[in-house]
């Protein structure tokens, strides 16, 4: 018995290690487990009396990989030699595990991820739960990462070159079907089996050598630089690669690089091989900044470490949602997925009606692909009311307003529903551009209303920005926060102002799109500047999606509200004249692109007839400079004016709410990475250059002057 891993012998000299980290509902790779898994290896190989050892869980998923947080903490931080004695750490162990003479067994209970999984890959023999909801899986490539524990090594040779980059390089889970027809598990047996089924392996069946350490093991579907199949994969799978991502995440070369050269060696030569790329990527300052951003910093998030303290747990059970168009609909769906009973309303039957079958759409195509069950489906529907009565809202805990982006039907609607329940807790608006002091206003008790601003399409994106109003109660939040929770998606907390932190710096990228074709730069070095900045689209492209309208309308409420004190952007007039011309974006099947009936989007070629392209263009890489500094120098604005009190709330919400480059871990992880001098540095040139929207504000400055970094010595604009 070990801190983390109960240890017993049966009578046949079976023994079974138990995986089970105390005060963790989950179980990782910490130096608690590894150590004591290492002292158990050698505990097993020693031993004479041991025959054989099966690994399991104590706990419902199997293992989750390691403690990013530790790697987190390393990344960077050490000497190349250190860092490779660190990487190659787990493959010693694991090459240990499966060379030290005695049989090994994993016992596969539940939800085997990164370097979970690679532990049962060393093992000689693997048993998984029959059960569709298990994910197997090497995710390590989502956050900059390789496996690191053979991984990219032993799925190779199990499942074939081609088969196993088809989830190394994206990360996606196979359920323990797909394992076992891809020979990555020997058998799948009921849950109450499992340990019995590995037992009796090692009872009958053992063999303690691995395929590829016997004399002619050759990897299923061909091996070595010469082979036909070997040579059309990588040329394929390299220029995909390439298309994918643009050369902007180091991860995926490496990977290729690790199965290409290591494929074709022994395994201590390619477990070397692994280990060095490993170490690469770890003293990459991206690969630290997205495991800080994609996995600790949300993690965090997603346990509503933002939470005030000393407040009670809030519950939903009925949630009114205002309006049911598309926010509204995705609003109601979630939340109806999540338990609870949801009013839909609207102004018309039939426009509620049309909310509901959105859920009703969603839940259609989750029973087809066995998702869900047609039970659990029709009972998710069955919580969804769709109504025109504002009578219908006595009892929520909760009402969610998402009607058009206009003041004063917003302003209605939020004085008809406290007309209907004045004793309604919380009160919530889904503006994402309209100051939510200002709409409090229309609510007596403006210390119980918030902004809870979702991102389209709401059944898909993870992200909610709650934003605090100026008499907003912390109970309010909490409040806010426990039904963001209730309905699993990843809040970020911003101060009021116009445009909130997300819209606000999103805009920018936009903006910044059509500036260039003011500035006469060709539409196609837009797009794809933008793309190989790490956008997810170019701006013209994002732009027509939004709706040229959309941001109309936004800009002319912006002008009314601020009067003299609006300020025009480079792009305004392009917008004044697409919209004279009648090219208000997608759903008007042309706006900055054309949308031929049954045919392939293209830009449209009025675009530089009214905006004619400059003779000299610029680099891409400056380009993709504008795009991301213009969109982090906002950021910083917005922490500046305590828009945004959390840098690690701002990259969280970058990424996560309008797509900026991941790669980068977020806008205050690329000033870091870039340091704060330089940056400033870069922003005076391109706010001489291009405009005063680059000038750096005086934090950046003063950060600059200091020499500090927002995750180094300095964690917050107060500080």
């Amino acid at each position: 018995m070990t801190e983390t891993i109960k240890f017993e012998v049966d009578a046949d000299g079976i023994a079974l290690l138990t995986i089970d980290l105390p005060g963790r509902s989950m179980n990782v790779i910490n130096g608690d487990v590894s150590r004591d898994l290492s002292a158990l290896i050698e505990k097993v190989a020693d031993d004479p009396a041991i025959k054989g050892a099966v690994i399991t869980s104590g706990k419902p998923a199997f293992l989750a990989g390691a403690d990013l947080g530790m790697l987190g903490s390393q990344a960077g931080a050490s000497s190349l030699k250190d860092m490779f004695e660190h990487a190659h750490a787990m493959n010693r162990q694991m090459r240990r595990l499966e060379t030290c003479g005695k049989p090994f067994a994993a016992a596969i209970n539940g939800l085997a991820m990164g370097g979970g999984l690679e532990i049962t890959l060393a093992c000689h023999y693997r048993v998984c739960a029959d059960d569709p909801k298990i994910q197997l899986a090497l995710p390590e490539v989502k956050v900059g990462l390789l496996p690191g524990g053979g991984g990219t090594q032993r799925l190779p040779r199990l499942m074939g070159v081609q088969a196993s980059l088809m989830y190394l390089l994206k990360g996606d889970s196979m359920t323990p079907q797909q394992a076992k027809a891809g020979n990555v598990v020997h058998e799948l047996a009921p849950l109450a089996e499992i340990v019995a089924r590995a037992k009796a392996w090692i009872r009958e069946k053992a063999d303690p050598v691995q395929p590829w350490d016997k004399k002619g093991f050759k990897v299923p579907g061909g091996e070595g630089p010469f082979n036909p199949g070997i040579v059309q994969t990588f040329t394929g799978a390299s220029a995909m690669a390439q298309k994918e991502t643009l050369g902007n995440y180091p991860a995926v070369e490496a990977i290729l690089s690790c199965v290409y050269e290591g494929h074709q060696v022994p395994m201590d030569a390619a477990l070397r091989i692994e280990s060095r790329y490993f170490t690469r990527l770890m003293m990459d300052p991206s690969s630290k900044a997205m495991i800080r951003s994609l996995f600790i910093n949300k993690q965090a998030a997603d346990k509503l470490a933002r939470r005030p303290q000393g407040v009670d747990k809030f519950q939903v059970k009925t949630l009114g949602v205002l309006g049911a168009g598309m926010m509204g609909a995705g609003i109601a769906y979630v939340s109806a997925q999540a338990g609870m009973n949801v009013i839909l309303l609207d102004t018309t039957q039939e426009a509620a009606d049309k909310g509901k079958a959105y859920s009703q759409g969603l839940v259609d195509k989750g029973v087809q692909r066995g998702k869900v069950s047609a039970e659990k489906g029709k009972a998710l529907l069955d919580r969804i009311t769709p109504t025109t009565s504002y009578d219908a809202l006595e009892g929520c805990d909760l009402v969610i307003e998402a009607v058009f982006e206009n003041r004063e039907i917003k302003d209605d609607v939020t004085r008809k529903t406290e007309a209907a329940v004045p004793d309604l807790p919380v009160f919530a608006s889904n503006t994402s551009t309209l100051p939510i002091s200002g709409l409090a206003k229309s609510f007596s008790r403006t210390a119980d209303f918030i902004g809870l601003h979702f991102f389209s399409p709401v059944d898909r994106m993870p992200l909610v920005e709650i934003i605090m109003g100026k008499d907003t109660s912390q109970e309010t939040l909490a409040r806010a926060m426990d039904y963001v929770g209730q309905i699993r998606k990843t809040p970020i907390v911003v101060n009021d102002s116009r445009g909130f932190y997300t819209s606000r710096c999103f805009g920018t990228y936009v903006a910044e799109g059509l500036a260039m074709l003011a500035d006469g730069i060709v539409p196609a070095l837009i797009e794809n500047g933008g793309k190989q900045a790490g956008m997810p689209v170019g701006p013209l492209d994002v732009g027509d999606a939004v709706s040229i309208e959309l941001g109309y309308k936004v800009r002319e409420q912006t002008k009314k509200d601020l009067g003299d004190a609006y300020k025009a952007a480079p792009g305004d007039h392009i917008v004044d004249k697409l919209m004279e011309l009648g090219r208000l974006g997608k759903k008007a099947g042309k706006g900055y692109y054309e949308y031929p009936e049954g045919g392939k989007k293209f830009i449209w070629p009025g675009l530089t007839e009214n905006w004619p392209s400059a003779t000299d263009q610029p680099d891409v890489a400056e380009v993709k400079k504008r795009f991301l500094y213009r969109q982090a120098v906002e950021a910083a604005r917005c922490l500046e004016e305590n828009v945004l009190t959390e840098p690690a709330d701002g990259d969280i919400g970058a990424i996560f709410g309008w797509g900026f480059a991941p790669f980068t871990g977020g806008p205050f992880s690329l000033i870091d990475a870039v340091g704060a001098e330089a940056f400033v540095r870069e922003c005076d040139r391109l706010a001489q250059q291009y405009g005063a929207r680059f000038a750096p504000p005086q934090l950046l400055r003063d950060m600059a002057a200091k020499g500090e970094s927002f995750y180094g010595n300095k964690a917050k604009a107060a500080a």
